[in-house]
C-alpha cells in the first residue's frame, strides 16, 4: 500500500487524524509482530510435534505442497534466507519427507517436492490446525474479526514490501552518540 489510502492521500488541507507519533506506532507494531512471531512458532511447534515435524519443517513442506519449488523461491515466499531454507530442505530430504527433482528452468537449482511420507506428516497436523483455527476465530469475535486481523497483517506486509529500506542514521546522530552506526537503533 502506498502513501495514499482508500480515502485518498493526505494534504495540508486534510491532515492525518491526531494520534500517537509515527515512530511510536512503528515501535509498537514491530514489538507486536515480534511477539506474534514467537507465539505462532510456539503454536506451530505444538501442532507439528505429534506429526514428527518442527514448525520450520512444516513451513517448508507447506510451501511445496501445491507444487515443487526451488529453495530460493521458498525463501522469497517465506521472507527468510535461502541458506536457512537450504538447511531445512536438506534435513527433510535426509529424513525422507521431501526429495529434490530436476528443474527444467535451471539446471543447478533443483526443485524441492514433498514425498508421500512428507504429505502424510502434514496431513496429520490438519485436525489440530483446524481445531486451533476455530478457537482463534472465536477469540477474535468470529469470522469477520478474524478476516479483519488477517487483512490488516496482509496490508502491513504489502506496505513494507513497497517501501525502500530504512534510511541510514544521519551523521549528526552518530557524532552525538545517538546511534551505534548500524541504522537499526530502534524500530
Amino acid at each position: 500500500m502506498s502513501a495514499s489510502r482508500a480515502d485518498g492521500p493526505r494534504s495540508p488541507e486534510h491532515p492525518a487524524p491526531e494520534g500517537p507519533p509515527a515512530p511510536e506506532l512503528l515501535s509498537r507494531t514491530a514489538l507486536a509482530v515480534f511477539r506474534l512471531n514467537g507465539q505462532f512458532l510456539s503454536v506451530a511447534d505444538g501442532l507439528a510435534h505429534p506429526a514428527g515435524l518442527t514448525a520450520a519443517w512444516w513451513q517448508v513442506l507447506g510451501a511445496v505442497l501445491p507444487e515443487p519449488l526451488p529453495v530460493a523461491g521458498i525463501a522469497r515466499a517465506m521472507g527468510i534466507t535461502r541458506q536457512s531454507v537450504q538447511r531445512i530442505a536438506d534435513l527433510l530430504v535426509a529424513r525422507g519427507l521431501a526429495e529434490y527433482r530436476p528443474n527444467p528452468a535451471h539446471r543447478r537449482a533443483k526443485l524441492l517436492a514433498p514425498t508421500e511420507e512428507g504429505r502424510a506428516a502434514v496431513a496429520r497436523i490438519t485436525p489440530g490446525h483446524a481445531e486451533f483455527a476455530a478457537r482463534l476465530r472465536e477469540q477474535l469475535g468470529g469470522p469477520d474479526g478474524f478476516q479483519r486481523v488477517t487483512t490488516a497483517l496482509e496490508e502491513l506486509s504489502a506496505a513494507l514490501d513497497e517501501l525502500p529500506g530504512p534510511p541510514k542514521t544521519p551523521p549528526a546522530a552518530e557524532a552525538q552518540g545517538l546511534s551505534d552506526g548500524s541504522g537499526s537503533d530502534r524500530l
